[in-house]
């Protein structure tokens, strides 16, 4: 493999066997070197071949400004999310390394930035909040920089976001709808949630991206009406909860649910609402 760019000492780009652009880290893998000149493979640490060569380029120009330290940590926690989350969106590499960099350089100056969502990140996304909490343990190991827990909190949006494939303004707006609705069926039914029931969690899951349709304006068409009657019949307690969701939505969203979507809560909210403790 021959050297296509120099980014820095440890940060080079190359060119693959269709000509196209990738992001090759590893310590002193740049140095002294010159464009044209093949690779040492044994400093390889990690190849990032990105689908989009928007993505390889701001990669690239991001990797060039951090140290290697914190790349190969940011790699480390990326990696570990990997495993745990399934599939992830690859601009995860650029947008969480370039958040813990900040994050690791405001620590170090002291200062600190309160995440005002940090309770629902921990009650919605706890698979991910558990990951922001290992990568501030991997950050403390591998740079001895200790960061507040806040910044889990931020680390897991980051991961929702790449799982969502969205915005992370998006995400936060979303973590609120969801907030809202699950308040609602909260008070609405006078039931506390059970937070380790598979209901509760499959609401939630549906919640994330019920709420990511709802403000992005993806309708769920409505289909079958034998069986919207037929939820309405049997659940009619959760089908007046969902109808009051779906008029808070109208209020503060200027959203109006198709019966097909009430339907779709209704069904959740009757398990959660079968398996919660009365309030």
């Amino acid at each position: 493999m021959k050297i296509a760019k120099i980014l820095n000492n440890n940060v080079v780009v190359i060119l693959d066997e269709q000509g196209r652009e990738q992001v090759v880290m590893g310590r002193g893998l740049g140095f002294q070197k010159q464009p044209g000149e093949l690779l040492e493979k044994e400093k390889v640490e990690k190849v990032f071949a990105l689908q989009s060569d928007e993505l390889v380029a701001r990669l690239g120009e991001l990797l060039s400004q951090i140290p290697l330290e914190v790349m190969t940590t940011c790699d480390r926690i990326i990696e570990l999310s990997h495993q745990r989350l399934g599939k992830l969106q690859d601009s995860l590499y650029i947008t969480l390394t370039d958040h813990c960099h900040f994050a690791i350089e405001r620590q170090k100056k002291g200062i600190a930035i309160r995440n005002v969502l940090l309770w629902e990140i921990k009650r919605l996304y706890p698979k991910e909040f558990l990951l922001g909490q290992e990568a501030r343990a991997i950050i403390e190991k591998r740079l001895d920089v200790q960061l507040a827990e806040d910044e889990a909190g931020f680390i897991a949006l980051h991961l929702v976001t790449a799982q969502l494939n969205s915005e992370m303004p998006e995400v936060m707006h979303v973590t609120r709808v969801m907030q809202e609705i699950l308040h609602i069926v909260k008070y609405q039914l006078r039931v506390e949630y059970d937070e380790d029931s598979l209901s509760y969690q499959r609401f939630v899951t549906h919640l994330k991206f019920f709420a990511q349709r709802m403000l992005s304006r993806n309708v769920v068409a409505d289909d079958d009406a034998t069986l919207h009657d037929a939820v309405k019949d049997n659940y009619p307690h959760a089908w007046r909860c969902a109808e009051k969701i779906s008029a808070h939505l109208v209020t503060e969203y200027q959203r109006e649910l198709t019966t097909e979507e009430i339907m779709f809560l209704a069904i959740h909210i009757e398990r959660v609402r079968k398996e919660s403790r009365k309030a």
